[in-house]
């Protein structure tokens, strides 16, 4: 990237010297900066924002999901920081060219607004490599599969996530770890295979290349998305622990042990009756305690919401950000909906402890510490 974060009044804290430091952790820096931020600033840093590259190469526009009420305006969604932009290159063709001039802008514009100068962490999807426009395509999951060559797969990943880098894309919502033995179910060709050695060797080997290449890879999607009953996406799963922990679950588990992912994408699905986006068992107990993952876990594209209006378990937006951070889950994807100024006021109002932000906030600030994107001269 070629912009440089200003520097604000904000760096003048004594603490200011500790969240800028490189040469502390990633925790130790986050832990300094979250107590220096309003509960506006916690907020803003958990939502991404869905967004197109103008061609012109000045900046980018909020893109108006048809799920999202009303009109996002640019200056409102960025006055407090942002966590993430979501598909800058992905959302409409721009020449690769000018979409990173138009993202460098658009990162200048988010640490110019507010008192922190942090800029977005910027994700993209890269499953057969990187979505935008004159990219190289790669095979599909399924040939990887096939291969039977994991060090094949992870050469590939590098390169991919190379070309991301360069654009100045820092995550990437890939590979798609889930055993599918339903042929019926309509993302099949996003999978891997039917093994879950197979799933879980090959998706470990994708996410050691795209790490190795500095993009955080995220696994998607956590858990049991691909048993829908009948085939039908977004279906219940009727599946047992038993199946679940030997089948569905080993990949995920070896990808983050012998891969190292640093983010985690859960499911739309909900087993027996619990939703994944609801279910603190999975994200936090499982995930957390007894696995030992310590990086972020993101909402599938609108999961939050569906907890209204799919799973019928929130009455309304708010308890479902509730729900969903109570369960684990840091960054609401793509766009500003449940995690939005709501949740701030319920949050002032005692109806969402305070706690539960600064849980999620305090492992995205750590990441985009590992990122660089808390340094002093950021470019």
């Amino acid at each position: 990237m070629n912009s440089q974060l200003p520097v604000h009044d904000a760096e003048a804290s004594p603490d200011a010297a500790r969240w800028r430091d490189p040469r502390l952790s990633p925790t130790e820096r986050a832990d300094a900066l979250l107590p220096l931020m309003s509960l506006e600033e916690k907020v803003a840093q958990l939502v991404g924002v869905w967004v197109g590259a103008d061609a012109s190469g000045e900046g980018v526009a909020p893109h108006q999901a048809d799920m999202v009420d009303g009109e996002l305006r640019w200056d409102d969604v960025i006055r407090h920081g942002l966590g993430q932009l979501t598909r800058p290159f992905g959302t409409a063709p721009v020449d690769p060219v000018a979409g990173a001039r138009s993202l460098a802008a658009s990162q200048a514009e988010i640490a110019a607004a507010s008192r922190f100068g942090i800029p977005a962490q910027v994700h993209e999807e890269c499953l057969t490599g990187f979505a935008a426009w004159r990219a190289t395509v790669y095979p599909t999951p399924l040939g990887w599969g096939a291969s039977f060559d994991p060090e094949l797969v992870e050469q590939m990943a590098g390169h991919i996530g190379r070309s991301m880098r360069a654009a100045g894309v820092h995550q990437g919502l890939a590979p798609v770890l889930d055993v599918t033995r339903d042929y019926r179910w309509g993302r099949t060709e996003e999978t891997i295979g039917e093994d879950p050695y197979l799933v879980g060797t090959t998706g470990a080997a994708y996410v050691r290349g795209l790490e190795a290449a500095g993009v955080v890879a995220t696994l998607k999607h956590f858990a049991g998305y691909s048993a829908s009953r009948g085939g039908r996406n977004l279906a219940p799963v009727s599946m047992g622990r038993r199946e679940l922990a030997d089948v569905i679950l080993p990949p995920f588990e070896m990808a983050l042990r012998l891969g190292g992912a640093r983010s985690v994408m859960h499911s739309y699905a909900e087993i027996d009756g619990l939703p994944a986006a609801a279910d603190e068992g999975l994200l936090t107990r499982l995930l957390r305690d007894e696995w030992g993952f310590t990086g972020t876990v993101v909402a599938d594209y609108f999961a939050v919401r569906f907890l209204q209006t799919l799973h019928r378990v929130a009455a309304d937006g708010v308890e479902a950000a509730r729900l969903a951070l109570r369960a684990g889950i840091d960054v609401e994807l793509p766009t500003v909906d449940a995690f939005g100024p709501p949740l701030v006021e319920a949050v002032r109002a005692g109806a969402v402890d305070e706690a539960l932000v600064d849980r999620a906030l305090r492992r995205v600030l750590a990441q985009k510490a590992e990122l660089g994107l808390l340094d002093p001269g950021w470019r």
